[in-house]
C-alpha cells in the first residue's frame, strides 16, 4: 500500500510569498482581468510555463493561466534541478501544501503514468526540495480551485525515455474519461546576454510551436540552449501529438532583464499554449 505523503512548501518565502494574503494579492496582479473580454481557450491539451521567482516569471506564467480554461485534473512535468532521487519520479498518494492550502495528488493519474512507463518510480525524495512543480501550484489554485494533479520530476534521461514518458502521459489522459491539462514547467536559456538568450530561445520556441519533440531535443543540445525543462517539454510534445494536438501558440515571452535583472546574464521565460 502506498504511503500517504504530505509535501510541505520548499520555496515559499523565496520564489513566491509565504504569506497567503500577499501571495493572493500577487496572483491577482499576474492574473489581472486584461483578457476578460477574450474567449478562454477550452480545448488546450498542454502548456509550457516558467518556474522562476514570481517577480521575474510571474507575468509570463500568469498570461498563460489566465487564458486557459483549466480542468479539474492536471499533470505537471518539471525538471529535477538537484538530481535527487529517481530520474523519473512521481508521488501517488497524499497532498502538497502551499500557503493557499493543500493540493491533492491525483492517485489515478499518477498510477496510470507509472503503469505505462516502467522508468517512472515512486520517489518522494526527488520532489522534496524541487521548485519547478511547486511554483505552478498557487497559480493553479487561483484559477482552478479544488484541482488535483499528478507530479513527475524529470532528471537527465535520453530521448527514448522521454518518448516513453510522453506516450505514458498520453495513455493516462486517454483513460481519464475527462479533460486533463499537461503542464510542462520550464525556464528557457540561462545566464547569457539578453540578445543571445532571445536568439537561442527563439530556436527552442519554434520547435515547440511546430510540435516537434525530437526537433526540440536536438536544437537544445546542438545550440547549447540551457533550457532546464527541456525534458518536460519534450515529453509533453510527445504526449500531445499522441492526443491529436495541432497547434502551438506563444502567449508571452520575456527575460529577467524585462523585470530589472542584469541584461548581461538573463534567464528567458516562454508561455506557450498547445491545443
Amino acid at each position: 500500500m502506498l504511503q500517504f505523503q504530505v509535501r510541505l512548501p520548499a520555496v515559499a518565502g523565496r520564489f513566491y510569498p509565504a504569506s497567503a494574503q500577499i501571495l493572493a494579492r500577487d496572483l491577482d496582479r499576474y492574473l489581472s482581468p486584461k483578457l476578460a473580454g477574450e474567449r478562454k481557450v477550452r480545448d488546450a491539451r498542454a502548456c509550457v510555463v516558467p518556474h522562476a521567482g514570481y517577480m521575474y516569471s510571474g507575468p509570463v506564467a500568469g498570461a498563460v493561466y489566465l487564458k486557459l480554461a483549466i480542468p479539474s485534473r492536471v499533470i505537471v512535468l518539471g525538471p529535477n534541478h538537484f538530481g535527487r532521487g529517481a530520474p523519473l519520479a512521481t508521488i501517488s498518494a497524499g497532498y502538497w501544501s502551499t500557503p493557499l492550502g493543500p493540493v491533492s495528488v491525483d492517485a489515478t493519474l499518477s498510477e496510470a503514468i507509472k503503469e505505462n512507463c516502467e522508468a517512472v518510480i515512486e520517489d518522494f525524495d526527488a520532489h522534496a526540495e524541487e521548485h519547478s512543480l511547486e511554483v505552478q501550484l498557487p497559480f493553479l489554485q487561483a484559477v482552478a480551485p479544488g484541482f488535483s494533479f499528478a507530479p513527475v520530476a524529470i532528471g537527465g534521461v535520453e530521448y527514448e525515455t522521454l518518448d516513453a514518458l510522453g506516450r505514458s502521459v498520453a495513455a493516462a489522459v486517454r483513460t481519464a474519461g475527462e479533460p486533463v491539462l499537461i503542464v510542462a514547467s520550464s525556464d528557457m536559456n540561462h545566464y547569457e546576454p539578453d540578445g543571445i538568450t532571445r536568439a537561442k530561445d527563439r530556436k527552442a520556441i519554434d520547435a515547440i510551436l511546430a510540435l516537434d519533440p525530437l526537433g526540440l531535443y536536438d536544437v537544445v543540445y546542438r545550440e547549447q540552449i540551457s533550457m532546464c525543462g527541456c525534458g518536460a517539454a519534450v515529453a509533453m510534445l510527445v504526449a500531445v501529438k499522441e492526443l491529436g494536438a495541432h497547434e502551438g501558440v506563444l502567449e508571452k515571452y520575456a527575460t529577467s532583464a524585462d523585470a530589472g535583472g542584469d541584461p548581461r546574464a538573463v534567464v528567458g521565460y516562454a508561455g506557450i499554449i498547445v491545443r
